[in-house]
């Protein structure tokens, strides 16, 4: 990492934020307790992920776990001491809050890479699920438990699984609560790649630099096209990428990026 690096984290005791050049590396901080999430760290993510999409600067966002915790943790779940203590009308906030931060994350502008060090459980495997990519150390666990507490998920874990693995598997998971490891969770794809423990940041951070080196609006585009019409009917789906195919062929960059081809040079993206 860039030793001119500059952190700025919402809340720096529980949400860090580092910007290296163009990727934001945000770590969720609470490895006394797993990076658990709770309300606090809801808010300090949601803080830090509005403000790295908002930075022109910012081409591609890492989201980890503190490495810090006891044992190897992305973010081993909800906050279970703080749930405990929370009425119906209370939880259900809590969920609103949850899935306005993963929503928040799917529908950024700029990819969002899970770098899954450890346990992702329950909120922690909805909160990965939220990101575009996610990359797992071997030592990586992931599940949604929640029925073991007589609960469900409630950040998104019953319709981004559903999504990511299908009804059968996104079911045995869901009703079960079992875990699964690091390479299960890639042959189902729901992780893209499983590395070395020691390596999974090194390899995040490469991904990053190379995804925001791409054209920024083609690449927003992309996010946009694959979020709007990952629920659609195929014609209604290949309308909206037609729509924004001609919205990039506006664009200053494009007429950069063919210029760049025929010329056999490396494009100059001015995002415009």
């Amino acid at each position: 990492m860039a030793e001119d690096a500059q952190p700025e984290a919402s809340d720096p005791e529980l949400v860090d934020v580092v910007v290296d050049g163009p990727v934001g590396i945000v770590t969720i901080n609470r490895p006394d307790k797993l990076n658990a999430l709770n309300s606090e760290v809801i808010e300090g993510l949601l803080g830090a992920m509005l403000t790295l999409d908002d930075d022109p600067d910012v081409g591609c966002v890492i989201l980890t776990g503190s490495p810090e915790s006891k044992k190897p943790a992305f973010a081993a779940g909800a906050d279970i001491q703080e749930m405990s203590e929370m009425g119906a009308l209370i939880l259900r906030a809590y969920s609103q809050d949850g899935q306005q931060l993963c929503g928040v994350i799917d529908g950024m502008t700029k990819p969002v890479i899970a770098a899954v060090n450890g346990f992702a459980f329950g909120g922690g495997l909805e909160l990965a699920m939220a990101c575009h990519i996610r990359y797992a150390a071997e030592s990586a666990r992931v599940g949604q438990p929640e029925i073991n507490l007589g609960i469900i998920p409630g950040f998104g874990g019953t319709q981004r699984l559903l999504r990511l693995v299908g009804r059968g598997r996104a079911l045995e998971m869901l009703l079960t609560g079992d875990p699964i490891d690091a390479q299960e969770a890639y042959r189902v794809g729901l992780v893209n790649q499983v590395v070395p423990d020691g390596d999974l940041m090194e390899t995040a951070v490469v991904l990053a630099r190379k995804l925001a080196e791409q054209a920024p609006l083609a690449t927003q585009l992309i996010l946009d096209a694959v979020a709007r019409g990952a629920d659609r009917e195929v014609d209604a789906a290949l309308a909206i990428e037609t729509d924004l195919f001609g919205l990039v062929g506006t664009t200053e960059d494009v007429r950069e990026g063919m210029r760049a081809f025929l010329e056999k040079r490396p494009p100059e993206w001015k995002g415009r």
